[in-house]
């Protein structure tokens, strides 16, 4: 039974809620409780408990935590990685890296929060400032929720609980059910490390919890990473509090005859299929201009056809299982829907359990499901163009703006795609699953408010505090 972690310890709430499912095969690996009210209101508790005993405790002080809590997962990595393999069928090569980067990412937080200041206002800009003087500073809000996805377990929680703590914050973690077991093993690392009992507590559930968790009086903001739809409903449950979101994405990745058309293939491969492309950036949308479709097309295939499929725990792998057998079925009827309109197959997916090999469809008309919607899958679509207009066109045909990319010769053509691509953020000649930790990552439209990044979580996740003297 799969419990909460509050004040530094394992407790039990609620009732069993889910089953779940290890997608290699299909076997049941335990069964979560569903915490709901009482357990939010247990970990919120204890989170406001230690948010009031340790919120004059220096940076220094909290910066050690950090650093302690790095080393604590530096050891257990080869541990946590096997766990995020298991459990979300992350291929164990991929599973490595996260927990490597998690480790780096606690540590450059750390180092980036040292550096973080406030400023002194020219306040005697007016005439009744004179004589007095005006700082701004960064202040935690207090105790922040946190919602994290299956799909980075490592990852994605700790860009949320590195930055909120170390600006001062107490922490509340509701994973994805498929990402607790990765998540309490963390909270069990971090308290072993020396994190101050209630700093970082989890609460186990689904929807039931999430909602009781946002919305609880006592939380003062709330940082989330899944789909548009959820993030929608947290956010009319959370209210007039702070409210950060990664959420939906189809993302665009342009390729223009003057790039180097292999380069591409490869990095749009990675970037489409590797973790069965079940990443916000993965690469959906294949535009490409029409005199190299002819070039780059058998170029893709090529390069995919040679992507490893099998077993997680093998680190030849690249493609292993999809979360759950359901998933690989939706991915399947997107496919179903696309060839029904139309579509056909460069290289045509198949499924074997949750398992599904890599594809790429032509011809995928606007109204398909795979236009329209995020795969979140090893899926891709490839659509000619003409001119740079009517790629910019097809790429912001989307209600989703988070990550695009473009491979190009041309700086003209990509100080374009800059200026008019509607994407929070946007790589030229790297594939839209390239991400560095050290930028503002976030998207517009219905792709996300805020942004995360060391210093932009940092800033995120505290509040300005003007301070006035006349001495």
């Amino acid at each position: 039974m799969l419990e909460s972690f509050v004040e530094g310890r394992f407790e039990a709430f609620g009732r069993a809620g889910l089953e779940l499912v290890r997608p290699q095969d299909g076997q049941a690996a335990a069964t979560m409780l569903e915490a709901g009210g009482a357990g939010v209101a247990a970990a919120v508790a204890s989170a406001q408990r230690a948010f009031i005993a340790s919120r004059h405790a220096p940076l220094h002080a909290r910066l050690a935590w950090l650093r302690d809590c790095a080393r604590a997962l530096s050891g257990a990595a080869e541990e946590v990685a096997s766990l995020i393999c298991a459990d979300i069928g992350k291929p164990i090569r991929l599973a490595r890296f996260e927990a490597q980067r998690g480790v780096e990412f606690i540590g450059n937080c750390a180092a980036a929060a040292a550096q973080l200041g406030g400023e002194v206002l020219p306040v005697d800009a007016a005439a009744s400032g004179a004589g007095t003087i005006g700082m701004v500073r960064r202040v935690p809000y207090g105790v922040v929720a946190a919602i994290t996805p299956f799909n980075a377990p490592v990852n994605l929680l700790v860009q949320k609980l590195a930055p909120a703590i170390a600006m001062g914050n107490a922490v509340v973690v509701k994973p994805a059910p498929s990402g607790l077991r990765t998540a309490l093993r963390l909270a069990e690392l971090f308290a072993g490390a020396g994190l101050p009992p209630g700093l970082f507590n989890i609460v186990s559930g689904d929807r039931e919890t999430a909602l009781a968790l946002v919305s609880h009086p006592l939380v003062r903001a709330v940082t989330f990473t899944g789909g548009t739809a959820a993030g929608d409903a947290l956010a009319r449950a959370a209210g007039a509090r702070k409210f950060l979101a990664e959420l939906g994405s189809n993302a665009a990745n342009i390729v223009f005859a003057d790039s180097d058309l292999g380069a591409a293939a490869k990095k749009i491969a990675a970037a489409g299929f590797e973790a069965s492309g079940q990443q916000c950036i993965s690469a959906q949308r294949v535009l490409v201009q029409r005199s190299a479709m002819g070039r780059f097309v058998p170029a893709f295939v090529a390069v995919t056809s040679n992507l490893s499929v099998g077993a997680a725990e093998d680190p030849a792998t690249e493609i292993g299982p999809m979360v759950h057998r359901a998933s690989a079925e939706r991915v399947m009827a997107m496919v179903e829907d696309a060839l029904a309109r139309g579509a056909t197959a460069a290289l045509m997916p198949s499924r074997r359990d949750a398992l599904v090999s890599p594809g790429i469809l032509l011809d995928v008309p606007d109204e398909a499901r795979l236009w329209q919607e995020e795969v979140f899958g090893p899926v891709v679509l490839v659509r000619p163009f003409d001119t740079a207009e009517e790629a910019i066109a097809l790429a912001n045909d989307s209600p989703f703006g988070l990550q695009a990319a473009a491979f190009t010769g041309s700086l003209a053509t990509a100080m374009r795609l800059a200026e008019e691509l509607e994407v929070g953020s946007l790589w030229i000649n790297e594939a839209s699953r390239f991400r560095l930790d050290m930028y503002p990552f976030g998207g517009v439209k219905s792709s996300g408010v805020g942004r995360e990044g060391i210093r932009y979580a940092l800033e995120e996740l505290s509040q300005l505090k003007f301070i006035g003297i006349r001495p």
